[in-house]
């Protein structure tokens, strides 16, 4: 640890995925457009390599952005980043175009991802987790410009010690899973889906159910019926079935940059209009592709005279327990309706996350991060917490934000230009921060 002690950095990222890889990419893009002595950054993130919903790289799932909306296009179209400077050095950029569609596999996106992120990896430490971030023992927040961080290693012990002038949290969205139930070796989150899958014998797999109604549910309904052909498929959906998501263009307007300046700066009754008119662009919702794909795998089955692929709607799961080899699962049917049990041998909660919350991690530094009305933190337009006057030091979010920022707060469809926005704040406060220091040396007394 001693070897690290003194490291100072104008930037820390906490967490290494989409986000920050972006990021990274920004401040390295300041630093090759001239800016003087550069931003020096340093990332962590706790996983042992790059990956970004690994589990979920299913191999017919599409990306439901366009690849422009990548890691850079959109703050610089000539970045040597972008996914078209991906394919070009993957020797596919013909093939690409020949394919004629905007949505890359999964997969291919995540190869990109890879590929962007083996670029800057000299400033990632992975297999590390930044367990605290406070003030410099002793130190006077008004006079301090840096905060401390404690990283862990794998096995937990606090391993480096660094200070940082700005911290970047994005640490990532919470699995979360129905009230009342808790996940093992047959109760699984979506996040964990292929992990699980795979250490599972196809051959015991006879019943599954896939609760949820979102992306993620459909897709995994889609893959276990053709991957199980011996099984039962049950697609618990607390919806009267799956909805469409509406990916039209002016629908799609909602993503792009500005719209982040109308919300952020909107009256409360503008923000309530985003979320009533538009939360089916992104929540709860199913691309047309896989949704038609279901309904003629279901239809199919009713010409063959066969029944494999059921669908429970307005159904919810009320609980979930260990009934020997198999798990039982109390479903309700509509909001007043009865409960029956199910016996299966898996089910797959696709149930969403929860917004990233970085209180834990800020410690006593909590105390001068100021909250609104709701004990929601106040974030600045650059995605800075907003502090106490005498806190010198920045806190910004990837993540988190959606009550100030709305939709895109922690989507890829606004990363390019998200990231380039904190760049930006970043340097512009080292910028200010070193012309006040010049002022003070040239006011002290010799």
């Amino acid at each position: 640890m001693s070897s690290h002690e003194h490291e100072t950095y104008d930037v820390v990222g906490i967490g290494f995925g989409p986000s920050n890889l972006s990021l990274a990419i920004a401040l390295e893009e300041s630093r090759a457009n001239g800016l003087e002595g550069g931003i020096n950054s340093l990332f962590f993130e706790r996983q042992p390599s790059f990956g970004w919903h690994r589990n979920m790289l299913l191999p017919s799932a599409t990306m439901q952005i366009s690849f422009l909306k990548d890691l850079a296009t959109f703050r610089n179209p000539t970045s040597g980043f972008s996914f078209i400077s991906y394919l070009y050095a993957s020797g596919r950029l013909s093939q690409f175009v020949n394919n004629q569609d905007f949505f890359p596999t999964r997969q291919e996106f995540h190869q990109y991802l890879e590929w962007a992120q083996a670029q800057v990896s000299d400033r990632v430490a992975y297999g590390s987790e930044v367990t605290s971030v406070g003030l410099r023992p002793g130190a006077d927040p008004e006079l301090s410009d840096r905060l401390r961080l404690e990283v862990a290693d794998a096995a937990g012990r606090v391993s480096r010690v660094v200070e940082a002038r700005n911290v970047v949290i994005s640490t990532g969205l919470v699995p979360s899973m129905p009230e009342g139930t808790d996940r093992d070796e047959r109760v699984w989150h979506s996040s964990e889906f292929l992990e699980k899958y795979r250490r599972m014998n196809p051959a015991e797999l006879r019943r599954v159910a896939v609760v949820g109604a979102g992306q993620s549910a459909a897709e995994i309904a889609r893959f276990l019926y053709d991957e199980l052909p011996h099984a039962q498929v049950w697609a618990v959906i607390p919806s009267y079935g799956y909805s469409v998501a509406d990916d039209t263009p002016f629908a799609n307007q909602i993503f792009d940059s500005g719209a982040v300046d109308d919300y952020y700066f909107g009256t409360e009754q503008t923000r309530e209009a985003f979320w009533r008119y538009h939360r089916n662009t992104n929540y709860s919702v199913v691309d047309d592709e896989v949704i038609r794909d279901l309904y003629r795998r279901s239809y199919d089955d009713d010409v063959r005279g066969i029944k494999r692929l059921h669908f429970l709607n307005l159904t919810r799961v009320t609980d979930v327990k260990r009934a020997g080899a198999e798990t039982r699962v109390s479903l309700q049917e509509g909001p007043g309706g009865g409960v029956r049990e199910l016996d299966f041998d898996a089910v797959v909660c696709a149930t969403g996350y929860t917004e990233m919350e970085p209180t834990r991690l800020l410690g006593d530094l909590d105390r001068y991060c100021l909250r609104d009305e709701s004990g929601r933190y106040r974030v600045e337009r650059d995605y800075r917490i907003v502090t106490e006057p005498e806190m010198r030091c920045g806190i910004y979010l990837q993540g988190g934000t959606e009550h100030t920022h709305g939709l895109t707060s922690s989507l890829l469809s606004n990363i390019a230009v998200r990231s380039g926005e904190i760049a930006d704040s970043i340097v512009a406060r080292r910028v200010e921060q070193n012309s006040e220091r010049a002022a003070r040396a040239l006011s002290s007394p010799l």
